[in-house]
């Protein structure tokens, strides 16, 4: 299945040497390409290596966006990964690389020089130095305007061409420790706000705002006849991800108040997700 809805530009078609069997994605997992930036160099590379990496989408600094593999079928791009508790990333993800080339180090006079040992002159490039718990203290180039723009259409379009799809993270979330991209300058938040709905509250405020449970006690569904929705954040906005038929018991990881309804939040066939209280048996508790 190639992705051929793209507003801002088009998308280009490289078929990748190495991909897997087809999967059903619900995660897309943005990464830094770490590399030079010439226009091409990783493309090429990564449509055919030893090594066996692949993606499913490169990003240009021109904005450019070139597809490898399928959306339905796996790519090698996040390797070692957990996300929310399921391991391997890449047996339910979209791989975007974004080209940039991650994290650099002062070189002195307004020099940043990169892991693979190339220069760049900060008065040429957008070079910050930022610090953070997930990324350390280094020098980061900014993403371009036209990167961003992609992404964000990008992604937009792979929700609307896409059911499956409940949520966007970088490979440093899904790989913690190991990696440390997208750079911190990369405006996550704002991307996901934008591709996750602004209306609703992220599942990230969800889970703050609950209270956790165990997640070793099972409920059961109370829909006689029919299936329970779950959905990606607690809302009755458009963001349903899975359907639970009646009497299905299910663990409970989290549970909270909002708007004035009483939702839990469960694991249904490996998705997290959140439910009407009052429709299983956990509902009790909160009178």
């Amino acid at each position: 299945m190639k992705f051929s809805r793209h507003k801002a530009v088009g998308v280009e078609f490289q078929q990748a040497r190495w991909m897997g069997s087809v999967i059903t994605p619900d995660l897309i997992v943005l990464h830094d390409t770490a590399s030079r930036l010439e226009k091409g160099n990783v493309a090429s590379y990564l449509q055919n290596n030893s090594v066996k990496t692949s993606v499913h989408f490169v990003v240009e600094r021109d904005g450019t966006v070139v597809q490898q593999v399928p959306v339905n079928r796996r790519a090698n791009h996040a390797g070692r990964s957990t996300y929310h508790g399921r391991p391997g990333c890449n047996n339910f993800s979209i791989g975007i690389e974004i080209v940039n080339p991650g994290y650099m180090t002062d070189a002195g006079q307004g020099w940043a020089r990169t892991w693979f040992g190339e220069l760049f002159e900060n008065g040429d490039y957008d070079i910050e130095r930022v610090s953070t718990p997930q990324h350390g203290d280094h020098l980061w180039m900014n993403y371009t305007e036209e990167q961003i723009a992609a992404v964000l259409d990008l992604c937009e379009g792979l929700f609307d061409y896409i059911p499956s799809l409940r949520d966007v993270r970088t490979h440093w979330y899904v790989s913690p420790g190991r990696k440390v991209d997208t750079n911190p300058l990369f405006p996550l938040d704002a991307l996901r706000a934008r591709v996750l709905g602004r209306e609703n509250p992220s599942e990230d405020d969800a889970d703050d705002a609950a209270d956790g449970v165990t997640g070793e006690e099972l409920i059961t569904i109370h829909a006689p006849g029919d299936t329970l929705n779950v959905r990606r954040w607690p809302s009755f906005n458009p963001n349903i991800v899975a359907a639970i038929p009646h009497g299905t018991p299910v663990p409970v990881i989290r549970a909270g108040i909002f708007d004035g309804r009483e939702w839990v939040k469960v694991i249904y066939g490996g998705i997290e997700g959140w439910i009407v209280a009052a429709y299983t048996d956990f509902g009790e508790r909160f009178a």
